[in-house]
């Protein structure tokens, strides 16, 4: 799924309220932060993550590479910051729903 400008738009600004739950230490992407991000993304919708000094990768390389296990959207890196975004996959348990989106007409 990919994000368009307004979702990635509407997404960061509820992620200001969301608080750090991620942190990428000195062992970087490790098997346990896959699970804890699994685990948070299933019960959150959207994570943030922080990426410590300490870190063997930036926050661009942590979010990437945690997006792909976790089948999420990177939605914004800042700094050391950064956030993910993954739908329920149950629709009646969503707590985020998205702007839709304008289909073109030529």
């Amino acid at each position: 799924m990919d994000l368009t400008s307004k979702q990635r738009a509407q997404l960061r600004a509820l992620a200001v309220n969301e608080d750090t739950i991620l942190y990428v230490g000195k062992d970087g992407i490790s098997d346990n932060l896959i699970v804890q991000a699994n685990d948070a993304l299933q019960a959150r919708e959207i994570v943030k993550g922080k990426v410590l000094e300490s870190a063997p990768c930036t926050a661009r390389e942590a979010a990437e590479q945690l997006s792909v296990p976790t089948r999420s959207e990177v939605v914004q890196v800042i700094g050391g910051k950064f956030v993910l975004f993954r739908y329920q996959h149950d629709k009646t348990k969503r707590k985020i729903e998205l702007v839709k989106t304008r289909q073109k007409t030529v």
